[in-house]
Order: structure tokens, then C-alpha cells, then sequence
């Protein structure tokens, strides 16, 4: 990015007053190299930069956006909400709504409640699992990253794991202790694990479909002996659906596998664009929670009416418009075109898919958990990334990253990316 770009001269003063000159450690484009652009509008599945550029988006805020930037539907609902009152800090009718259509729409929610973010999602319900069993040790996997969470930030990955710092400096050692980190789809080490450790372990947390270190999908029947295995020794298993939440369909990860954890983490969608969080599950553990349980949790923002207005409108016009089944036909184009240009660059990077998700790893070894996704060539994603985003396509500015496509993208967004992906996988030589 020219020196003489706003971008950049925005850039420099972020940096005198804000850490790294972000807000969030994987905008700062350290894995990449240079410098991030500053957005200034979107619309559609388009950002347009403080300097005019536009670029076709597939990052959409990070999941959030799977209608697309500011659809016309969310933004009336937000507009309407915000004239009766931005914050009440009591009680208001929209999160009522919201927390019906959770309860109705997600299997394994009887109960639900609101919060800001899904790092305060995540948290929640490692402290529900562990105030309802009355243990301690909480098992993750390698690679899967639940938010800032001081007892998950243990060999994470996304952010963490871009800046080579998968433990974060001002964490104790005695909460890290008490996470046992394994190997995802590995089950002879989860076997081992709930061997040595069962009596001692509150719950299981598990993105459902890891989208934290590029995407990484379950291997057949992986997700199944994670529900058996905690039944049998009498811990909780705890999805962590705040990507995948009303992503990969109305009911989630859980709802396509058809798997029914203990609690749920949800995020991103349900919000609209808007700061949100909520975890749910079985009625007897939700009921734990304050002020009718010991389990204490709150927050002055939770079911703000902004944000629920928001995220009730982006999920309805999804199931008015039967979303999903398009986002799964956008999804299969992206991937039919992918394919074709590996093939054609001769190219045997992995690639996968998980409805309107998407990876391409820059490796040819099959990646079934981190380490494998870590064998991917680096300098090669960074020429890529470099190429597409002065073409105008913007991929997340890490390996590490899932691509979200929205209903916004339309044939001809989808071929110019194809065009744009050829072009990058030939420069690579």
C-alpha cells in the first residue's frame, strides 16, 4: 500500500494510540505482510476502502454478514429499534423473540440467554459445565479457538496462533493446567485422555467444525464418539457453533450431524453486524445460572435491543428467502471453479467446503488437524493473498482463516474471483 494512501496515513496514527494500530491482533496484517486497508462503506458483498478501492469480500466481518453488508432489512429494523431506545439495561421484547426462535430452530436448546460476544459465550458455559458437575479440567482441541478466554487460550489457534503465540503471555499456569489440549479427530488420544482423566473433567468444548486454523472437518463418526464418550464418564460436551451457528443451516452444525451437545456457544449471525453472544442448552443445567442457580453470569449490554432487532432480521429473511439452500448452491460453484483452477495450475493444494465455508490450504497434505494444517507454505498464501487483494478480491489476511461467501455474491462475483485465483496460483511459478 502506497505511503501516500489514506489507508496508510490512517495506519500511522492508529499505531501512536491503539496496540499495533487494531482493534483485533489479525487485522494489523502481520502474517501477510503490510499494511491493512481501512474500510470506509459496504454494501452487497462489496468494501470499498478509505482510497475508493473496492474489493468483492469474503471475510464479511468475519462471519456476521451472510446476507451481505447492510441489507436493507437489517438496517431498517436497526433504524426502527434505535428511535424507541439504543440500551435499556432491562428486560425488552426482542429478546424475548430472539430467544424463542433460538429454542425453536436449535435441537439441543431448551433454554437460552443472551450476551455481548462469543468469547463471553464460550466462557459461560466452561463455567456452567464446571458449576453443574462439579469438576474442574475442561479438554479442548488443538487448533480450536473459543475467544480470549484465559483457560481456552491454550494452543489456539486464528489470531493466537498467526503471530506464533499460541499461549498468551498473562495467563497463571494453574488455569492452564486444568485444560487438557488434544489433537483434533485423533481418537485414540481422546480414548487415552478420558482414561486417565474422566473422573476429573467437566466438559468437552469443540468447535464443531474448527474454523480457526483455516476449516478442518470431522472425520465420520469423530463428532458422535465425542458425544458418547463424554455420556459414559459424565461430562458435558459443549459446542461451539459461533461460527457455524445459522451458517451451515438453521440448526447448526448439530442440526447437519445430527449430534445433540449439552450447551451451545452462538455468535456472529445473530446479531446482524451487531456486538452479540448466547449459549444454551438442557433446561436443568441452564437453570444453574443466576439468579435462580449458584452459576453466577450478567451483562448491562446482553439483549440489547439493537442488536437483537438486528439478528432477528438477517435470520428471518434467511428463512424467507431459503438462504441456506442458496448459500449451499453458491458454495458448490465456488468449490467446482476451485477445483477446476487447481487442476488447470496443476496444483494439488487442499481444498474444503462446508456450505457457504471455505478453505484452501496451501498444502498437499490432507488436513485433518492443526499440524497438518501447519505444513502449509506460507510465502506461497502471502503472494496469493498480495495478488488477490490488489485485484480486488479480499480473502482473509491469514491462512488460518475460514472464507464466508453470502447471499450477496452473485455469478459474476464468483467468476471474477475465479479469474482472480487462477491468476495468483499461476504467478506463484
Amino acid at each position: 500500500m502506497s505511503e501516500s494512501s489514506l489507508s496508510s496515513k490512517l495506519f500511522a496514527t492508529a499505531k501512536q494510540y491503539i496496540p499495533g494500530g487494531v482493534n483485533s491482533p489479525v487485522r494489523a496484517f502481520r502474517n501477510v505482510g503490510g499494511e491493512p486497508f481501512f474500510a470506509q462503506r459496504a454494501k452487497g458483498c462489496r468494501v470499498w476502502d478509505v482510497d475508493g478501492k473496492d474489493y468483492i469480500d469474503y471475510v464479511g466481518t468475519w462471519g456476521p454478514a451472510i446476507l451481505g453488508h447492510a441489507p436493507q432489512a437489517v438496517v431498517n429494523a436497526v433504524q426502527n429499534a434505535a428511535k424507541n431506545g439504543v440500551s435499556f439495561g432491562i428486560p425488552n421484547p426482542l429478546e424475548v423473540d430472539m430467544a424463542k426462535l433460538i429454542v425453536e430452530w436449535v435441537p439441543s436448546i431448551e433454554k437460552v440467554r443472551m450476551c455481548n460476544s462469543g468469547t463471553e459465550a464460550t466462557m459461560s458455559c466452561v463455567r456452567l459445565a464446571r458449576g453443574f458437575t462439579k469438576r474442574d479440567r475442561i479438554v479442548k482441541f488443538d487448533g480450536c479457538y473459543h475467544g480470549h478466554v484465559d483457560a481456552l487460550l491454550v494452543a489456539a489457534g486464528s489470531g493466537a496462533l498467526t503471530h506464533g503465540q499460541p499461549d498468551s503471555a498473562g495467563i497463571p499456569a494453574s488455569y492452564a493446567a486444568l485444560t487438557t489440549v488434544l489433537p483434533y479427530n485423533d481418537v485414540e488420544a481422546l480414548e487415552n485422555c478420558f482414561a486417565t482423566l474422566g473422573d476429573e473433567i467437566a466438559a468437552i468444548i469443540v468447535e464443531s467444525y474448527p474454523a480457526n486454523a483455516g476449516l478442518i472437518l470431522p472425520q465420520p463418526g469423530y463428532l458422535q464418539k465425542l458425544r458418547d464418550i463424554t455420556q459414559k464418564h459424565g461430562a458435558l460436551l459443549i459446542f461451539d457453533e459461533v461460527m457455524t451457528g445459522f451458517r451451515i443451516g438453521k440448526g447448526g452444525v448439530q442440526e447437519k450431524e445430527n449430534i445433540t451437545p449439552d450447551l451451545t456457544a452462538l455468535g456472529k449471525v445473530i446479531g446482524g453486524g451487531l456486538p452479540v453472544g448466547a449459549f444454551g442448552g438442557r433446561a436443568d443445567i441452564m437453570d444453574m445460572l443466576a439468579p435462580d442457580g449458584p452459576v453466577y453470569q450478567a451483562g448491562t449490554l446482553s439483549g440489547n435491543p439493537l442488536a437483537m432487532a438486528a439478528g432477528l432480521a438477517q435470520l428471518r429473511e434467511m428463512e424467507k428467502n431459503q438462504g441456506w439452500q442458496r448459500l449451499e448452491e453458491l458454495g458448490q460453484t465456488m468449490e467446482t471453479a476451485v477445483l477446476e483452477t487447481l487442476k488447470k495450475t496443476g496444483r494439488n493444494y487442499q481444498w474444503y467446503r462446508a456450505g457457504s465455508m471455505f478453505c484452501l490450504f496451501f498444502t498437499e497434505t490432507p488436513v485433518k488437524n492443526l499440524t497438518d494444517a501447519k505444513t502449509s507454505d506460507l510465502n506461497a498464501f502471502r503472494s496469493f493473498f498480495h495478488y488477490c487483494l490488489n485485484h480486488g478480491v479480499y480473502f482473509a489476511p491469514s491462512q488460518f482463516e475460514t472464507g464466508f461467501i453470502s447471499l450477496a455474491h452473485t455469478q459474476d462475483d464468483l467468476d471474477r474471483t475465479a479469474e482472480v485465483v487462477q491468476e495468483a496460483l499461476e504467478q506463484l511459478g
